[in-house]
């Protein structure tokens, strides 16, 4: 049985945490100490903490990589309205790491994360619209959901957007304003986009 907690010493562990976790010379950090503080918390129903001991196992910090552990902390999470660990719940279903693939179980998750604002979700929104992954195949609702991702900068959904541009898919195709994307995304260092201003490049000089 977990060592039981009151809500402040929950949040008192899980600060500790985060302050060995990011605070401090990254070459000093113990994160051992780090997952035993975020684990404890956890077990007692903290949802950011169970969030965070998702990401341990996820990344091997502090305990071994174990992607199973890693969602069960993130479904724990996700279930008491964490929106990253939400967004990482639906990429699960989405994948098929680990449980079995169901789009349509993503789509459920990911908009849980998207109505919290996670732009991430947004972007894979678009995408699984763009695409019918657990949805129906609706190119302007792809097209609305990588725009929201878009005005916050998201790479992905510049580049996605720009390509929507490109070949008229959801939106009137429009050169410029692919264009407009990809040097959007390209500035931001997005290969595939910089690649496709050269073809931009190309077209005006061969005018």
């Amino acid at each position: 049985m977990p060592e039981v907690l009151s809500k402040k010493e929950q949040q008192r562990r899980f600060l500790l945490g985060y302050s060995y976790a990011f605070e401090g010379s990254p070459g000093r950090r113990n994160w051992k100490k780090v997952f035993a503080f975020w684990h404890s918390a956890a077990s007692n129903g903290h949802k950011k903490a169970q969030f965070y001991v998702g990401t341990c196992y996820d990344y091997g910090k502090g305990v071994g990589k174990d992607t199973e552990e890693a969602f069960y902390w993130y479904l724990k999470a996700a279930m008491q309205g964490h929106m990253d660990a939400q967004f990482n719940v639906g990429l699960f279903f989405r994948t098929g790491e680990y449980v079995n693939q169901d789009y349509e179980k993503a789509i459920r998750w990911f908009t849980l994360s998207a109505k919290q604002g996670d732009i991430e979700a947004w972007r894979e929104l678009g995408y699984s619209y763009f695409y019918g992954q657990g949805v129906t195949e609706d190119h302007r609702k792809a097209v609305y959901w990588y725009r929201m991702a878009a005005r916050k900068q998201d790479l992905k959904a510049l580049y996605n957007l720009a390509l929507c541009y490109k070949w008229g898919d959801g939106v009137m195709q429009s050169d410029r304003w692919a264009k407009y994307y990809f040097e959007k995304a390209g500035r931001k260092g997005h290969k595939g986009a910089l690649r496709q201003l050269k073809n931009y490049v190309k077209k005006t000089r061969d005018r």
